[in-house]
């Protein structure tokens, strides 16, 4: 079959001939409709992530759309190395896989799935967000923050505040206050943690996270009773560390918790994905895509990183 193939860390993947999956007990091979390029992708396929294998020769991709072997059309999650999404074929457990409405678009599908599903699983696995409550999304202006700010409204929040640098994006959003990341937002963003907000997604880290935390915590020790703030990590794209000072989660209601791989349950990642699917043509949930061919898998991999790219092999 044809396929993406990383044959070193830190290259783009090569199209060639790879070898067709077979099945094995408990698992199906499912021939694929659509694959997202997402920043895990590149990631795992850089060999820096913290969930990347040690050798290379292996299909990338983590996430898709496809018929399985008993022609359902599905989404599936995690295929059984080395046979990634990024193929004709790929190989997966029955129980990472999830029904796709026949409405919906398989590119479509997949685009929406790599896009919402962290905020989905953060808001309902995490931070458990109830209606009437307030969100702040640090890094709302990318393609998963923006889908936050819709996943946000469609749980019930009454109120959602989008964080980012990009101006022109920021106010694209349908949030309900925008605060641009320049040298006035620590004030906005103070005033805003004075107002109440209950739950933060981040999906960036690094100094953007550092402000927004010294004006959620600054000298607030003496407030007895503070409101607890669920601070959820989600990505790390302006750097991987930053200075905590004890007395933020001494002296405020501040619980720093994160949400990925590892910290929620794979099983809840794939029944996250159906209850998303399910209601998205109905939420109206929208992202903005580019499907290409898989042989277009170098163009892709080198494009526009505010490009979210869904490849196709059979496009």
């Amino acid at each position: 079959m044809k396929a993406a193939v990383v044959n070193s860390f830190g290259v783009s993947p090569s199209f060639q001939d790879f070898r067709e999956p077979e099945a094995g007990e408990d698992e199906t091979v499912v021939t694929v409709d659509a694959a997202a390029l997402s920043p895990i992708v590149k990631s795992l396929a850089s060999g820096r992530h913290y969930a990347s294998g040690t050798t290379a020769g292996f299909v990338p991709g983590v996430d898709g759309v496809g018929t399985d072997a008993d022609g359902r059309r599905v989404y599936f999650l995690f295929p059984k190395a080395p046979f990634g999404s990024m193929a004709e074929k790929s190989l997966v457990a029955k129980i990472m896989t999830a029904p796709v409405p026949d409405e919906l678009a398989s590119d479509h599908a997949a685009a929406i799935v790599t896009g919402a599903l962290a905020s989905w699983i953060a808001f309902s696995r995490r931070a458990k967000l109830q209606k009437g409550e307030t969100v702040l999304i640090l890094g709302a202006t990318g393609a998963s923050g923006s889908l936050a700010v819709q996943t946000a409204k469609h749980f019930g929040a009454s109120k959602v505040v989008a964080v980012g640098r990009n101006t022109a994006k920021l106010d694209r959003l349908d949030a309900d206050v925008k605060v641009a990341l320049d040298g006035e937002a620590d004030t906005a963003l103070r005033d805003q943690f004075d107002r109440g907000v209950d739950v933060v997604l981040d999906f960036v880290w690094g100094d953007p996270a550092a402000r927004l935390l010294r004006a959620a915590t600054r000298d607030r020790g003496s407030r007895m009773g503070e409101p607890r703030l669920r601070y959820v990590q989600l990505g790390t794209m302006a750097g991987d560390e930053i200075a905590i000072r004890g007395d933020m989660l001494r002296s405020t209601g501040l619980e720093i918790i994160g949400s990925g791989i590892g910290s929620v349950a794979v099983t809840d990642l794939v029944a996250g994905a159906g209850e998303l699917l399910a209601v998205a043509l109905q939420a109206g949930f929208d992202t903005q895509f580019t499907s290409l061919p898989l042989d277009a898998v170098k163009e892709a991999w080198s494009g526009d990183a505010d490009i979210r790219y869904i490849l196709m092999p059979r496009l």
